[in-house]
């Protein structure tokens, strides 16, 4: 079965409990939750998966590139918290692996602080989905499925 992977950076561990007025209340289990269902939905396996280390989401990007180049995966969403706003070490293992992504944030990071704009992902991304709660995951999944013509 074709897979896709959702990445999931710092701090998201912690949804449900860090900032509810920002992020709400759902937590990093329940947003795998209805990942699961939705991938179930559009007949794709999914990886879940979330770390606070820069290193280890960038070994995933790797990961599923090179599962992407062998045809056993369409590509990944990734929320990568506050590494979206400081790693080119995630742009570059993007770009190099040929990954397929969908930058997703919880909350609309452009009615946020400032330095909350700039991303170093988007520019590698083949679209971004922000400010929809943790339901952007879903409509990430499903711009990966249409991006990659499964639709």
């Amino acid at each position: 079965m074709t897979s896709v992977y959702v990445l999931n950076g710092p701090n998201l561990n912690l949804l449900g409990l860090r900032r509810p007025e920002v992020y709400g209340t759902a937590t990093l289990a329940d947003v795998e939750d209805l990942c699961r269902e939705e991938a179930g939905k559009l007949g794709l396996e999914l990886e879940f998966l979330q770390s606070n280390h820069e290193g280890q989401l960038v070994d995933w990007v790797q990961e599923a590139g090179a599962r992407v180049a062998a045809g056993e995966c369409i590509g990944a969403v990734l929320n990568a918290g506050a590494y979206t706003h400081t790693s080119i070490a995630l742009h570059d293992a993007i770009e190099g692996a040929s990954l397929p992504v969908i930058e997703v944030h919880i909350s609309n990071v452009y009615a946020r602080e400032e330095f909350r704009h700039p991303s170093f992902i988007s520019p590698v991304a083949r679209g971004v989905v922000v400010g929809f709660g943790v339901r952007g995951y879903l409509l990430a999944l499903q711009g990966l499925v249409d991006h990659a013509g499964r639709a």
